[in-house]
């Protein structure tokens, strides 16, 4: 049997890369048609036979998404637009709370920063942002796409944010063999529309990354509290040496959280916005 990764799935067949990096139309074998179905970012064995390939075994995945409907991403970049969308930290943050959850990275990408001015106050945000530990890029008209390729190298990314926001554009910037199509954004509206409709992974560096509606569907009400007070990357370090182990950082006395929004070592605003995804997390627990 041959190892790849699937890069694309066409009507339940699937393009999959080799490792001596050619690429063959395969399908799925047997029980993997009913009780797992291949997605793509999946590491997978084929076989041929009868001069067509099958794929016989998934490797394990590490993590996956429902929709977008891939496995085993490194990190999501979030795409958030300076303006036309305008820049909202609530949807950012709540997009980092999905995506740790998912156990993978977030990257944050702000777009059209040639829009605003040298005091516009997105930029206090962005700095909020890096301080926090996160890692941020900014596109505007004199903006270094190398720098960004060297985000995605020898990692599986997927791009989420607002629609409208510039992901499809970001891809065919570093690249415009990529094709992907683009819209104008809705005047009447005020947001854009979604341009893609698959899911498939095109090569950027020595890294592959996915162009997808991304997170649209932004529920926290199943989400476990306690679990997401320990994976967000502000309150790690903090939370370790809360008085309870249990801690998540709401009413607790002894809680070294708290006591870092206080000393300004934990963002106020991400706090905020963790204290209001809390409040629905628990609104759901009562439905």
């Amino acid at each position: 049997m041959i190892k790849g990764t699937i890069l694309k799935n066409i009507s339940n067949q699937y393009i999959v890369l080799f490792e001596d990096g050619t690429k063959q139309l395969c399908v799925a074998m047997g029980k993997l048609r009913q009780d797992r179905k291949p997605l793509v970012g999946d590491h997978v064995w084929v076989d041929e036979f009868d001069h067509q390939f099958g794929i016989q075994k998934i490797e394990e995945r590490k993590n996956y998404l429902i929709r977008p409907a891939i496995a085993n991403v490194d990190q999501a970049v979030i795409v958030m637009s300076s303006k036309d969308p305008d820049f909202s930290t609530v949807l950012i943050d709540r997009l980092i709370f999905q995506i740790v959850m998912a156990n993978i990275t977030p990257v944050l990408c702000v777009s059209k920063m040639d829009l605003v001015s040298a005091d516009d106050p997105i930029h206090e945000a962005i700095e909020d942002y890096r301080r926090s530990g996160y890692e941020v890029y900014v596109t505007g008209h004199d903006f270094d796409e190398n720098e960004l390729v060297e985000c995605f190298n020898d990692k599986i990314s997927v791009l989420t944010g607002q629609s409208g926001a510039g992901k499809s554009s970001l891809l065919n910037r570093i690249n415009p063999e990529f094709e992907l199509n683009t819209q104008e954004i809705s005047k009447a509206l005020g947001r854009g529309k979604h341009t893609t409709r698959h899911c498939e992974l095109y090569a950027v560096g020595s890294g592959w990354v996915a162009d997808t509606p991304g997170f649209s569907s932004l529920d926290f009400s199943k989400m476990d509290l306690l679990e997401l007070s320990h994976r967000l990357p502000d309150f790690k370090d903090a939370a370790m040496h809360c008085r309870y182990r249990d801690c998540v950082h709401l009413n607790e006395p002894g809680c070294e959280v708290k006591q870092g929004v206080e000393n300004q070592r934990i963002s106020a605003i991400r706090y905020q916005n963790y204290v209001d995804v809390a409040a629905l997390i628990k609104q759901g627990r009562r439905r």
